[in-house]
């Protein structure tokens, strides 16, 4: 099985970190590829850059699509995912639905810790486009200057636990969401210290991708997530184009 992690950062650093916990939980006989955006932002803060950040993970899924069984947006907000979906005959996951759903299986209320405050109100739209807003206990921040995003979890590590032990003491969460390709990995490494389960993005998104390659469903062809229709186009990258131009002849 091959999968293709598309960090929609433009930051290696963060691609070293998703590459290392991707690895821990992928199954034996899994392969991991990790792409780093080739134009962009830093990290995703906000809902323009997001926007970049899915155009940026649209041109990399395109040229490698065909190489891979299944495809993970390793960015929580999961830019681009429902477009991806349409273009796509292999299953494509996110690192925020995948957390979303491995916290529901865990618990009934889950909170989200997050790497700033702008990003917050961005993620609860993401929770609330998943339909889950009711189940959410809180969404707590740092609040402070990264000044290295490939080392928040080493600048922030007393402050990124003490708001997990927050978010079950004062508001009631049953499980903690560790948000962001830039904290991957610390789910893993303080989850005995925090008395509820602990989800990191990057490995339920691994896990549920694998689970979905294994169950071999079919592309869509019909409903929402069919295929866009073949109309002119013009100035795309040509591995978009040529997309476009095959995933026509699913419909």
């Amino acid at each position: 099985m091959k999968l293709l992690l598309i960090n929609p950062n433009t930051s290696q650093s963060v691609s070293d970190l998703i590459e290392a916990e991707a690895k821990r939980a992928a199954a034996p006989g899994t392969h991991i590829s990790v792409m780093t955006a080739p134009f962009g932002v830093a990290y995703i803060e906000t809902r323009f850059e997001s926007l970049i950040g899915a155009y940026a993970a649209a041109t990399l899924a395109a040229e490698h699509c065909g190489k891979h069984d299944a495809i993970v947006i390793a960015a929580f907000g999961d830019p681009g995912i429902d477009g991806l979906r349409e273009m796509l005959d292999i299953p494509v996951v996110g690192l925020t639905e995948a957390a979303l759903m491995s916290a529901c299986l865990l618990g009934k209320r889950f909170s989200i810790i997050a790497i700033s405050r702008r990003i917050s109100a961005w993620y609860r739209e993401c929770v609330q486009a998943n339909g889950l807003l009711d189940r959410l206990a809180s969404i707590r921040c740092l609040d402070q200057p990264l000044h290295d995003i490939g080392r928040v979890q080493e600048d922030h590590a007393e402050r990124l636990q003490a708001l997990c032990l927050s978010a079950v003491d004062d508001d009631g969460a049953d499980v903690i969401i560790i948000a962001g390709a830039p904290l991957a990995g610390l789910a893993r490494s303080i989850k005995e210290r925090i008395p509820v389960p602990v989800v990191d993005g990057v490995s339920s998104a691994v896990c549920h991708a694998q689970t979905l390659v294994s169950l071999a469903p079919s592309p869509a062809r019909r409903g929402s997530f069919a295929p866009p229709p073949l109309k002119p186009n013009l100035g795309l990258p040509e591995g978009i184009a040529r997309l476009l131009a095959r995933t026509a002849s699913r419909t």
